[in-house]
Order: C-alpha cells, then sequence, then structure tokens
C-alpha cells in the first residue's frame, strides 16, 4: 500500500535505502543515503533507525550508516544460490589450483550475468567480475553461455532489445558468439572488457539437462589453451550438476531467468 506523498510504499523506501550502497562501498554518511535514495532526510533518519533496530544497519558515530550483520545472516542463510555455491566449490578449487587464475560462477538474472562465487589469487589476470556483482550478458563469457543455453523466445527478446552504448559489441558479433557457444558448448569473449585477458565459460546443466549457472575463468590472452582449458571447465560442470541432483532430493535449483 503506497503511503507517501510520491507514491511509493514503505516496502519501495527500505528497499532503496538497502540498495543504495554500491558496490565496494561499506559506509555511507545519512545525509549521502538520503541524497542517494532521493528521500527526505527525516525519512532516511527514520527508516534507517528502524531497520537498525532489527539489525539490517548500523548507525555509527557522526551520522554513518553501514549494512548490518543481520542482513549478510539472512542473506547467506537462505539465499537460492547457496546450494548451488557449495556444491561448486570443490570443483572451483580444483580448477584454480591447476590454472592459478580466476575462476567464478555465474546465474542469469534478467539480461545480466550475476556472479555469485569467485576464486581469485594474487597474480591472476584482471577479472571484473566480483561476487554479487553484475555483467551485462555480452560482456562476460560466463554472460554469453548462459544466454545461448536459454530458450529461443527468450534470446529473440534480449536480442530486440539488445543496446551497447560503449560500441564494444555489435549486435551481429553478439548474435554469432550466441551461436557460436550454443553449437560449441562453451563461450569465449577475448579482450573485450580488458585487453589483455580472455574468458572462458561453460553451462551447468541441471539432472533435466537445464542450464542452472555458468562456469568460468579468465586468463591472460597469451595463455589461452582452449583444447586443456575447455575439457577441465566441462569436467568440474558436469560435477557440480550431479552433486546438485544428489543433494536436491527432488528440489530444483533454477538460475533465476
Amino acid at each position: 500500500m503506497a503511503n507517501s506523498g510520491s507514491g511509493d510504499s514503505v516496502v519501495d523506501r527500505v528497499v532503496r535505502v538497502i540498495a543504495a550502497f554500491p558496490e565496494g562501498v561499506t559506509v555511507l554518511q545519512l545525509s549521502e543515503l538520503a541524497a542517494r535514495t532521493g528521500l527526505p532526510l527525516t525519512t532516511a533518519h527514520r527508516l534507517v533507525r528502524q531497520l537498525a533496530g532489527h539489525g539490517l544497519l548500523d548507525v555509527g558515530t557522526g551520522g554513518s550508516v553501514r549494512l548490518g550483520l543481520r542482513l549478510w545472516e539472512i542473506v547467506n542463510r537462505n539465499s537460492p544460490t547457496l546450494e548451488l555455491r557449495q556444491a561448486a566449490m570443490p570443483f572451483m578449487e580444483d580448477i584454480q589450483q591447476v590454472l592459478n587464475q580466476n575462476v567464478n560462477l555465474a546465474v542469469l538474472d534478467g539480461w545480466e550475468a550475476l556472479f555469485v562465487e569467485r576464486l581469485s589469487r594474487r597474480g591472476s589476470a584482471a577479472n571484473r567480475a566480483q561476487v554479487a556483482g553484475r555483467m551485462p550478458v555480452h560482456l562476460s563469457s560466463a554472460g554469453l553461455v548462459l544466454m545461448a543455453n536459454q530458450p529461443m523466445p527468450v534470446q529473440a527478446e534480449y536480442l530486440e532489445r539488445f543496446t551497447d552504448p560503449t560500441g564494444r559489441l555489435a549486435l551481429e558479433d553478439l548474435r554469432i558468439l550466441l551461436g557460436e557457444a550454443a553449437h560449441q558448448g562453451y563461450a569465449q569473449l577475448a579482450g573485450v572488457v580488458d585487453p589483455d585477458t580472455w574468458g572462458i565459460a561453460v553451462p551447468v546443466l541441471d539432472r533435466k539437462k537445464r542450464i542452472v549457472a555458468a562456469l568460468g575463468v579468465v586468463v591472460p590472452l597469451r595463455e589461452v589453451r582452449l583444447q586443456a582449458l575447455v575439457p577441465a571447465l566441462q569436467t568440474a560442470a558436469r560435477g557440480i550438476g550431479r552433486r546438485l541432483g544428489e543433494s536436491q532430493s527432488g528440489a530444483e535449483f533454477r538460475s533465476m531467468e
């Protein structure tokens, strides 16, 4: 029910407050938080105090606000990706031990790849993917392989709406990449985001052969060995799928299309 002059509900405003923290920023001043949410300072102050009372936010001295541990606890305890991450972690660790490079796990959420886990080491290639971070489908190999395994109507709608203000990828190039990913069973993206890196990702399928996630690596261009990387990733992806099937006991995990 709307109960403000702007027509937004209490839930709308609570979500705006919690979502106002940008990636990598853990603390905001109350005045900045109000500005980022577009709420009056008095309204933001009241909501922050109420959320802090439930442990969802923490209020510090001088008007500083940070996300509370209770929020982290609830999200991690009940996240739909928790089982996926638990199933994937041993295989991701094995891949990282072999490659000594970034390994990531992503699901599809709308037209974006949402990264739910990432393993990295010092000296690894540059990797823009961050845990709980998002990238447009066309700017990551994980996003490409996730979209390439969607039903044709979903792909058609995505391509119809596709825009790239940065000009990094043309529509026709995207069609080719999606077609190659569907045909080859893996997606690759070289030098699009970072000129010196190559992203490679394979689908993780459930027992009904539906895609639930993408398992990927980011390696330096000079170290790309598709004939070794792809089979290793595909073996790991099959292992993840088997572990999901064993642990679900009839339940199903689905990527957030």
